[in-house]
């Protein structure tokens, strides 16, 4: 299996949207297609709010929280804090020592909402953004595995649920994608992959006013992971789904929710 090649120079940003905007940018359907172009949706299509939360664009500590129990001696994070994006749209949490940034200047297109999440090292995590139109084209297809799923009933829309995946693409001998990270955590709208072969990975889901996506693709550079380095790379990613930061981004990314 090849390891997906990721450049040190990179922003957060222009990693993840140089794997997913060639996709975002083609017309066609497939089964893993992302959710359709601008729609309808209006502040009357939003979910119903589940939590209060401090003023857009700011933080507030929360009280301190035990995450999930871990295993093999790892422990998530205790204390957690909440965060509302600058649009005043959605809020999640994270664990305190982790930062968040909006770097939406960055991006030639405006409006929504845009954050990227890093740990204590500075190692990107995860990102946030909204107001996306997406296509998406499916002309190969590979076999998959769905290593995590859930439900994330608080960003249902019009009777569609989303999930949140972490899931791969690519066998070590069939290999995935040659652009594409072959495994990647994030929320989807569409519908699930049936069959023994999968699209590539494309992790948005239906926000008004089009889309958003919240997640990234699995980077052994970033994701701090156990075991031997010259492992191949989905090796490492089943490996990396035991470990407590990956069970923090999975709390942080399942709490996305309405902010009002």
């Amino acid at each position: 299996m090849r390891t997906p090649v990721f450049s040190r120079s990179m922003s957060p940003a222009a990693l993840l949207l140089a794997c997913l905007l060639p996709a975002c940018l083609l017309v066609g359907c497939g089964q893993e297609a992302g959710p359709p172009g601008p729609s309808s949706e209006t502040a009357s299509d939003l979910p119903a709010s589940v939590t209060p939360t401090s003023p857009p664009g700011s933080t507030q500590t929360s009280a301190e929280t035990k995450g999930p129990e871990a295993s093999g001696g790892s422990i998530p994070s205790a204390a957690w804090t909440t965060y509302t994006t600058a649009d005043g749209q959605l809020v999640f949490d994270l664990p305190a020592t982790w930062s968040v940034e909006d770097p939406a200047g960055e991006l030639p297109e405006g409006g929504g909402a845009f954050a990227e999440i890093t740990n204590p090292a500075g190692k990107p995590l995860a990102t946030l953004r909204t107001n996306m139109a997406i296509g998406s084209s499916c002309t190969d297809r590979y076999p998959y595995s769905v290593l995590d799923s859930q439900d994330l009933t608080a960003l249902t829309l019009k009777g569609a649920t989303p999930r949140y995946l972490f899931e791969t693409r690519g066998t070590p001998t069939v290999p995935g994608p040659a652009d594409t990270p072959a495994a990647a955590y994030g929320i989807a709208s569409g519908p699930p992959p049936s069959g023994d072969s999968a699209c590539p990975i494309l992790h948005f889901f239906t926000w008004p006013p089009s889309s958003a996506m919240f997640g990234a693709f699995y980077n052994p550079e970033n994701n701090e992971t156990p075991g031997d380095d010259s492992l191949p790379y989905l090796e490492k990613a089943k490996i990396y789904m035991e470990t407590a930061e990956y069970r923090d981004i999975k709390r942080m990314i399942t709490s996305l929710r309405p902010a009002s």
